[in-house]
C-alpha cells in the first residue's frame, strides 16, 4: 500500500491555512523527515549527517561554513555533525585550497561506500513521499523549489 492509497485529508484542510506555503511545505519536510530517518537508521546516519555526507561525497570540497550557510545549521551543530562522521571514518577535514584557514569536508571510501547505499534508500523514500505525483509533476515541483530558494 503507498502514502497515496493511505492518504486521508485531515478535517481542518478546509481552513485557509491549509493554503499557507509554510505550513505545506513544513508539513512536507516533517513527514519526509519521518521517512528518511526510518531509512537512514539501518545507515547509522540521520537527515542532517546524511546531509553533510552527501555533500562531501559531492566533488565540491565544501567548507565548514558553506555547509552551514547552505543546510541552515548553526556552525557549531556542523562541527557536531562532522566531527560524528570524521569519527566514524567516513569523512576527513582537509586545509581549504583557496583559504588555508578554513576547512573543506571531504568523503572518504568507506563514506562513498555508506553514502551510495544511503542515498539509495533516500530515493526510495522520496518516491514514496511523492508517490501522488506524476514524474512530470515530481520534477517541477523541484524546478519550482529551487526556483524560489535560488532564483
Amino acid at each position: 500500500m503507498s502514502v497515496q492509497d493511505e492518504a486521508v485529508v485531515p478535517r481542518l484542510a478546509e481552513a485557509a491555512i491549509a493554503d499557507d506555503v509554510g505550513l505545506l511545505l513544513a508539513k512536507l519536510h516533517a513527514a519526509g523527515s519521518v521517512l528518511n530517518n526510518k531509512a537512514l537508521a539501518e545507515f547509522g546516519l540521520r537527515e542532517r549527517s546524511y546531509s553533510v555526507l552527501r555533500l562531501a561525497c559531492s566533488g565540491l570540497e565544501p567548507t565548514q561554513r558553506e555547509l552551514a550557510e547552505f543546510l541552515s545549521l548553526d556552525p557549531s551543530q556542523i562541527v557536531a555533525l562532522v566531527d560524528e562522521l570524521e569519527g566514524r571514518g567516513l569523512v576527513y577535514r582537509e586545509q581549504g585550497r583557496t583559504d588555508r584557514r578554513q576547512k573543506i569536508v571531504l568523503a572518504t571510501p568507506e563514506g562513498e561506500r555508506l553514502h551510495a547505499g544511503a542515498s539509495a534508500a533516500i530515493a526510495a523514500c522520496e518516491h514514496e513521499q511523492l508517490a501522488a505525483l506524476t514524474d512530470a509533476e515530481a520534477a517541477t515541483l523541484r524546478k519550482l523549489l529551487r526556483k524560489a530558494l535560488w532564483a
